[in-house]
C-alpha cells in the first residue's frame, strides 16, 4: 500500500501491544516499523536475551493517510492513536530519523534507552566526580557535551566537558540559566 507521497506517522499502542499493532497492519499490507533492543530478562532464574521494543507503546508506520486509511488503521486491536491533532493534521516523522533508528536497529551494536536531550536543555550528572551537578547542557560533538555552570549572583559561569550518557534532564529551578549568563558565556565560548 505505500504511496510515493507516503510519509512516517507513529501510532501509540495500549501497553505491550506494540508486535499486536505491528503484525495486524503489515498482515492488512501496511509498511510498519517496530524497532527493538536486545535485553537481558531473569524469568524462573534463568538469564535469557529477549527482544524489546526501542521505543515501548510506540509503532512507525509509512503512508498517505486519506481518511479511508486512516479509519482503517484505528480500527487495529491494541492502537490508542495516531499522534496528531486530527486524521487531516497528523504529525509525521522525518524520513533522516526514521533511517537513523534503522541503521541503530540494523547495526547489532548494543543500544539502550536514554533520555532525550537537546541543546541548551537544563541536565543533571548522574554518574561520575561531577554527579548531581546542575547546568546547562551545549552540544558540542557526538556524545560529548558542554555543560555550563553558573552563578547568577556573580554573573559568572564555568564549563566542563561531560560523557551526555550520564546526565538526565531537570526542569525549574534551572530553566532559567537558558537564557541567563551561561547561555551568554557558552554563546561567547563559541559552543551556542
Amino acid at each position: 500500500m505505500p504511496h510515493d507521497d507516503a510519509s512516517w506517522f507513529v501510532l501509540w499502542t495500549h501497553s505491550h501491544s506494540e508486535r499486536l499493532v505491528h503484525d495486524q497492519l503489515t498482515a492488512r499490507g501496511f509498511e510498519t516499523f517496530l524497532p527493538t533492543l536486545t535485553t537481558w530478562s531473569r524469568r524462573k532464574g534463568a538469564q535469557s536475551a529477549i527482544e524489546t521494543p526501542m521505543f515501548p507503546g510506540y509503532v512507525f508506520i509509512r503512508h498517505a493517510i486519506d481518511k479511508t486509511s486512516y479509519i482503517d488503521i484505528v480500527k487495529t486491536r491494541g492502537l490508542v492513536r495516531i499522534l496528531g491533532e486530527r486524521w487531516d493534521r497528523l504529525t509525521a516523522v522525518a524520513d533522516i530519523e526514521i533511517d537513523a533508528v534503522r541503521v541503530v536497529a540494523a547495526s547489532g551494536i548494543p543500544a539502550f534507552p536514554h533520555p532525550y536531550l537537546r541543546e541548551g536543555q537544563c541536565v543533571r550528572i548522574t554518574d561520575g566526580p561531577l554527579s548531581g551537578v546542575e547546568g546547562l547542557l551545549v552540544a558540542t560533538k557526538p556524545q560529548k557535551g558542554l555543560l555550563v555552570v553558573s552563578v547568577e549572583l556573580l554573573q559568572r559561569s564555568v564549563a566542563v566537558e561531560v560523557d551526555c550518557t550520564r546526565v538526565q534532564p531537570v526542569s525549574a529551578p534551572y530553566e532559567r540559566l537558558r537564557s541567563g549568563p551561561a547561555a551568554r558565556a557558552a554563546a561567547a565560548w563559541g559552543y551556542a
